[in-house]
């Protein structure tokens, strides 16, 4: 879908940047290399840091110069996710976690959130046909059980109900609508 809203932005005039988190940087990638292992054991805590330490190359060499160039940042998760997958889902204090994540970014915040919302059912079955199509298999949070995925879910949803800055979007629909209700949201936020 990312990509999908960033030609559409393009289309419209805005220079735009993709990326992802963990990742998006030589260092990020190695990093997500390793957090998404399968069979890899990593303690919660040990998997916040992970991602923060990815996070901080990421908003250092991605996100800060991409925005003092004016550009759009379109990023698949951000520190939300940490909340989400390292506190909801795996049980580590929600409080150091935020604190973690301010230092990794040094503050910097999304001014828009779009949460994709899918029952954990829809994501399990859609991983399964994806992994049928490339024949790439889960990877180690992929793997978790449905239960991890419901605590994370419950935890985005949690997120979304506090913060004016999360769109919640229904992910179960046909990726164009998806894209178009997205579409929307930006047209209507940023007058693009």
């Amino acid at each position: 879908m990312l990509r999908g809203l960033a030609e559409w932005l393009a289309t419209r005039g805005a220079e735009v940047v993709v990326t992802r988190e963990p990742g998006g940087t030589p260092l990020g990638d190695r990093l997500r290399a390793l957090f998404v292992e399968p069979g890899l054991a990593i303690a919660p805590l040990a998997e916040a840091f992970i991602v923060n330490a990815s996070r901080a190359e990421h908003v250092a060499r991605v996100i800060e110069p991409a925005l003092r160039e004016g550009r759009f940042v379109l990023c698949d998760r951000f520190a939300d996710a940490t909340i989400a997958y390292q506190g909801y889902g795996r049980g580590v204090d929600i409080a150091s976690l935020r604190a973690l994540a301010r230092i990794a970014t040094s503050g910097r915040e999304p001014d828009l959130t779009l949460l994709l919302d899918v029952s954990a059912a829809v994501s399990q079955a859609r991983l399964a046909a994806r992994q049928h199509a490339t024949g790439i298999g889960a990877d180690r949070l992929e793997r978790e059980g449905i239960a991890f995925h419901e605590r994370v879910r419950s935890g985005y949803l949690a997120l979304a109900s506090d913060n004016p800055r999360f769109v919640t979007l229904d992910g179960g629909q046909a990726p164009a609508a998806v894209l178009q209700a997205a579409a929307a949201v930006l047209a209507e936020k940023y007058g693009v």
